[in-house]
C-alpha cells in the first residue's frame, strides 16, 4: 500500500500524467482495471504507474533469470612447468595458457624446482620469461616473478573480454509448458457380475498325501514291536529220515584205483 500523500503518475503506454494525491491515482487505476505500482519510491514525489502487477512480477524476475543465466565469472587457472620442460611439452603448456587468456580468465604460471635444481633460480626465470613472451598477445603480466619455496610463479591477466557462455535451461524454466502432461486416469470397479465371471470356479482339494516316515521313527516303531517272526520249516518225517541212512548204507563202496606198475 502507498503511503506517499502524492505521486508522480504513468499511465500504461508511458505517458506522464503529472502529480495528484495518490487516492485519486488509485482511483483512475482501477477504472482501468490495472494495478498502482511504485516504479521509483526513491524520487521526490514517487513515481508510480498503471500496470498489471502479476505480468510485471513475471516480466521481472524472466529478466533475472536471463542475467543470471549469461553470466560469466572470471576463473584462476594454473599452467605448470619444470626446468628441465622439453620443447613439445612447452608448446603444449602456451597453448593451453592461450586458450585460458582467450576465455577472458587470469593464470598463474609457476616453475617447480627439484632437488639441486633449486641452487640455479635463473633457469626458472629465464623459462617463465620466454613463457610471457610467447602469450603477450593474449595476456600481460602483473608482476615480475617470485621465488617462494621450492616453486617460482608469476600471474598474468587476460587481454580479451570474458565470454558469455548461454548456461543450459532447467526443466520447468520456460514461458510455458509446450504440453500438459497427462493424467493417469483411475481404474473403475468391475462390476459384480463379471468379477464373478472372471474369477475360476473352487476346485475340491485333494486328500494330502500320507507324509513318508523318518529313518529315526522307523527304526524305533521296529525296535518297539520286535523282531519280525521267522517262516517256519517243515518238519522233517520219519519216513524220509529212514529212508536216507538206509541210501546211505546200501550205496557201492568206491573201486581201488591201480596204477601202471
Amino acid at each position: 500500500m502507498i503511503r506517499i500523500p502524492q505521486v508522480r503518475v504513468v499511465d500504461e503506454e508511458g505517458a506522464q500524467l503529472g502529480v495528484m494525491p495518490t487516492p485519486q491515482a488509485l482511483e483512475m487505476a482501477q477504472e482501468r482495471g490495472l494495478d498502482l505500482v511504485e516504479v521509483a519510491p526513491m524520487a521526490s514525489p514517487p513515481v508510480v504507474k498503471f500496470l498489471d502487477f502479476g505480468q510485471y512480477k513475471y516480466e521481472l524476475t524472466k529478466r533475472e533469470k536471463e542475467a543470471k543465466r549469461k553470466q560469466r565469472s572470471v576463473t584462476f587457472k594454473e599452467v605448470r612447468l619444470s626446468p628441465k620442460i622439453g620443447t613439445g611439452d612447452f608448446e603444449t603448456k602456451v597453448h593451453r595458457a592461450i586458450e585460458f587468456l582467450e576465455e577472458g580468465d587470469r593464470i598463474k604460471v609457476t616453475v617447480r624446482f627439484r632437488g639441486r635444481e633449486l641452487t640455479h633460480p635463473e633457469l626458472g626465470r629465464n623459462l617463465i620469461a620466454k613463457f610471457v613472451d610467447r602469450v603477450k598477445d593474449h595476456g600481460v603480466a602483473e608482476r615480475t616473478p617470485l621465488l617462494e619455496g621450492k616453486a617460482m610463479h608469476i600471474t598474468m591477466a587476460s587481454l580479451h573480454k570474458p565470454k558469455t557462455h548461454d548456461a543450459p535451461a532447467r526443466a520447468g524454466e520456460g514461458d510455458e509448458a509446450d504440453a500438459a502432461p497427462a493424467q493417469p486416469v483411475p481404474a473403475q470397479p468391475a462390476p459384480a457380475a463379471a468379477r464373478q465371471a472372471a474369477e475360476p470356479a473352487p476346485v475340491a482339494a485333494a486328500a494330502p498325501a500320507p507324509a513318508p516316515e523318518a529313518p529315526a521313527a522307523a527304526t524305533a516303531k521296529a525296535a518297539t514291536n520286535g523282531p519280525a517272526p521267522q517262516p517256519a520249516r517243515p518238519a522233517a518225517t520219519a519216513e524220509a529220515r529212514s529212508e536216507a541212512r538206509t541210501n546211505s548204507q546200501n550205496a557201492p563202496a568206491p573201486e581201488p584205483v591201480t596204477t601202471g606198475e
